[in-house]
């Protein structure tokens, strides 16, 4: 079955479940950073989804031509301090072999912009919800089964659909991510040959906006293409899998549902006081004369 099949035999998880703050959830485009010494990177392409648990990220310099050994993604745990107001990741899987984002972040919401602010006041990213209403979807992958040879393995891994956009995330092989466990950067490991591009290149963390069409994605190749979303299968249990190819192999990918909600309306704008409603009103000749939407 494709993906629409699917959702249509999910049941919906209860919005209770859901520790984060609902401003959270969703697809979001960084739109700059700054930093302390008073640099700001408004070119860089980054992507965040949201899902009730697990965050997918992917960071490239340039859409098609970000050297490998270069690239950054991502999935990991999303931890939110609730008495601190903190989010924090676990990754235990990156494309990179480092953490390369090791702080925490304090949060603040305006509008469609989420402000992420590091504690150490090393930077403050600016980023936008894309999202409006649709269906919001997270399926984390947690182990393939080759079809070969029935081998299981763990993988790291998920899909999120938030409206209409999805991001898909895979991590590499075991036998391969465990090559890189003892280097801290991808180019140490190429230049001393204990591991190629395609291997290196395996980490997938693929975004497609507003389409099927992959935009952006670790693996270049598959820019332009359609991103997966048909052989899935859900039994008896409520396991979900789907037919995938890796390395030019076919495994079976296993899923747990993370959250599905089929029409979601996601937060667009915050909350704020009667006088600053009564303040935005009264001056909306000079401040909303050429204010608009920016995502």
């Amino acid at each position: 079955m494709d993906l629409n099949e699917l959702l249509q035999q999910l049941s919906p998880t209860d919005l209770q479940q859901v520790s984060l703050p609902h401003y959270l959830l969703g697809s979001f485009r960084r739109k700059s950073i700054s930093f302390y010494n008073g640099l700001t990177d408004e070119h860089t392409i980054v992507y965040w989804f949201q899902s009730r648990t697990f965050t997918l990220d992917l960071r490239l310099s340039d859409a098609r031509f970000t050297p490998i050994t270069e690239r950054q993604g991502w999935i990991g745990d999303t931890v939110w301090d609730h008495a601190q107001q903190l989010l924090s990741w676990e990754v235990q899987q990156s494309y990179q072999p480092r953490i390369q984002w090791p702080e925490p972040a304090t949060l603040h919401a305006v509008g469609n912009c989420l402000l992420e602010f590091s504690p150490s006041n090393a930077y403050v990213e600016d980023w936008r919800q894309l999202s409006h209403t649709g269906p919001l979807l997270g399926l984390r992958l947690y182990q393939v089964q080759h079809l070969g040879n029935g081998e299981v393995c763990a993988m790291d891994g998920g899909l999120i659909m938030a409206g209409e956009h999805i991001a898909y995330a895979q991590s590499r092989l075991p036998q391969i991510q465990d090559i890189l466990s003892n280097f801290f950067r991808l180019d140490q490991a190429l230049a001393q040959n204990v591991i190629n591009e395609a291997e290196i290149e395996s980490y997938e963390v693929s975004v497609a906006l507003n389409s099927q069409k992959i935009q952006y994605s670790t693996q270049s190749q598959h820019v332009g293409e359609s991103i997966k979303l048909n052989d899935f299968e859900l039994n008896d249990q409520g396991i979900i899998t789907q037919i995938r190819q890796i390395h030019g192999e076919d495994y079976r990918c296993y899923f747990q549902l993370d959250l599905y909600q089929p029409e979601f309306q996601f937060v667009r704008e915050s909350n704020t006081s009667d006088a600053s409603h009564h303040w935005l009103q009264q001056e909306q000749d000079h401040l909303l004369k050429n204010a608009q939407v920016v995502e």
